[in-house]
């Protein structure tokens, strides 16, 4: 925890008062006191010498109850802020909105992010959010923040995330403050911070703490302005600009999930040659139907009957800012993102043949297979959407995408995380062919696996576990250890690594044989537990 003070000045002089034998004295501090005293018929001032010494006690008493906490003659302690340090993670700062984010801490992070963007030469930003309860209240303190270190802010409302990296790059702000919780309970909240065409990971988040932690706060000529623009409708038209389908006419069930994709969704599928069936599509941060997290099965389970009484092509799900896709087939079968990935990249590798290809950590080695069939060069990555949208920036990538489902388009878009724009290219993809889509994956290697497993470990003890197993796999097998570590078996692989939002850990196992799978999970099982954490279910 650090403590955040403010301190304010206050004048040395001042004259103070207190009463004595019934009457009001009033003095300075002078080194000779004069008493008034009056009576009926006469004034009369007199000096008192004999009383100094004695008013002199009194006085220092008065002064040391009122000035006990003051650290130095000329200032006052008004306020404090306790400090989460803890929130302040990978690539994003996130907690629980009512204690870990309250007002204090949320305008002293505004303050710190708008300084860290006048080192960067940028003063302006934009401020979003998405639809949960406390995301108003966030957004409101976090612009504040922003306002007092002199940052003019654009206000967007709710939006989505992807809406909120295309509003920077529209109304060309350098920086951007997105309130959102994503898939995380709903109790908890976070913001992304903009810089460019990226956001803030790593270094660039432990600087903004910092900054905070030493008060080396901005200070500004003058305060920041606030505005306000609607950009969703101009959003969603440039998204249906890029999506040109084929002579296929496609049924689509979407679910929405009642997040922030609920305030956009139908009106870009309706903007489409489709014929769209929307779920969920109500804003509402309580999440009345299901959690918006179309990685966990138990969510898709209304898409996924949705998609067989309407016999639709495929079933779309969306998680809380829109920024991660989930796709069920046309069978009602969950496409989990590396599969999906390697659909992409049978198109893209098509047109671009020897791209370098990301595989996030987590990946099936049947889209590091797929990838290297199609001509690619296959490159083992970190997970988290910073880390791997500033990877793709480095080497020049084409494409990028995490088991989560995570989608990074740089061939025809912006490079960002987009789960409508990742819809439309599942769809462009489809709409050019009469093969359904479970005909399409069924094509591509299957392995037996789990699938991706969180289970919870706590904050300061995560990574001491993750280290132990990669330390004592490392003496056995070889392994990737950008993220954590993949321990390649013989025959298959297993993960371990530490969650950048969460207090939990990931794992996941493949083997290419039912023994070879079983073999290697019960393995990497009794190593994690071996190191510390609590025994665990995996996640099928």
């Amino acid at each position: 925890m650090a403590v955040v003070e403010e301190e304010i000045e206050e004048p040395s002089w001042q004259f103070r008062s207190f009463r004595f034998a019934g009457k009001r004295v009033h003095y300075n501090g002078f080194s000779v006191l004069y008493f008034r005293i009056f009576s009926k018929k006469r004034f009369c001032t007199i000096i008192v010498s004999a009383l100094e010494f004695y008013l002199r006690i009194i006085h220092s008493y008065i002064r040391e109850r009122k000035t006990k906490d003051v650290p130095g003659p000329k200032r006052r302690k008004v306020a404090m802020v306790t400090l989460p340090e803890h929130i302040f993670r990978e690539y994003d700062i996130r907690g629980i909105a009512e204690t870990e984010l309250n007002p204090e801490v949320v305008c002293a992070i505004g303050k710190a992010y708008g300084t860290w963007l006048h080192r960067e030469g940028v003063s302006k930003a934009v401020v979003g959010g998405d639809i949960r309860m406390s995301s108003p209240r966030i957004m409101e303190n976090v612009t504040q923040g922003l306002q007092e270190v002199g940052v003019d802010v654009i206000s967007l409302g709710r939006v989505t995330t992807p809406a909120f990296y295309w509003s920077m790059l529209h109304l060309e702000c350098g920086g951007g403050v997105m309130v959102t919780g994503s898939h995380n309970p709903k109790e908890m909240n976070g913001l992304k911070l903009g810089i460019g065409k990226v956001t803030l990971y790593g270094k660039q988040i432990q600087e903004v703490l910092q900054i905070i932690k030493d008060e080396a706060f901005h200070k500004p000529s003058r305060e920041g302005s606030q505005s306000s623009e609607e950009t969703k409708p101009a959003y969603v038209d440039m998204l249906a600009s890029k999506i040109t389908l084929g002579p296929r006419r496609l049924k689509v069930v979407g679910d929405a999930g009642n997040g922030a994709a609920s305030l956009m969704m139908s009106d870009f599928f309706g903007k489409l040659p489709c014929d769209f069936i929307p779920l969920f599509d109500t804003p509402d941060g309580t999440f009345p139907n299901h959690h918006p997290d179309p990685t966990v099965r138990e969510n898709l389970v209304t898409l996924i009957d949705r998609v067989k009484k309407e016999k639709a092509d495929f079933g779309v799900g969306f998680d809380g800012d829109s920024d991660r896709i989930g796709v069920v087939n046309d069978q009602g079968d969950v496409i989990w993102g590396d599969t999906l990935m390697a659909l992409y990249w049978d198109e893209i590798l098509n047109k671009n043949p020897g791209a370098e290809a990301i595989i996030e950590v987590k990946c099936s080695q049947a889209l590091v297979d797929e990838v290297e069939r199609l001509g690619g060069r296959p490159l083992f990555w970190k997970s988290g959407h910073s880390l791997i949208k500033a990877k793709m920036k480095e080497i020049g990538a084409l494409f990028a995408g995490e088991v989560s489902g995570h989608m990074f388009f740089a061939d025809e878009y912006y490079g960002f995380d987009d789960a409508f724009y990742a819809a439309g290219r599942l769809m462009r993809i489809l709409s050019h062919t009469e093969e359904k889509l479970s005909d399409m994956v069924a094509r591509i290697p299957k392995y037996y696996s789990t699938a991706e497993t969180r289970f919870a470990c706590p904050d300061d003890t995560k990574f001491q576990v993750v280290e132990k197993v990669k330390d004592g796999a490392l003496k056995d097998y070889e392994a990737v250890t950008v993220d954590g570590v993949r321990i390649l078996y013989p025959n298959g692989w297993g993960l371990l690594r530490a969650s950048n939002t969460q207090p939990v850990l990931v794992a996941r196992v493949e083997g290419r044989t039912e023994q070879d799978f079983e073999r290697y999970r019960e393995d990497l099982h009794r190593r994690i537990v071996q190191a510390g954490a609590e025994p665990f279910e995996w996640t099928y």
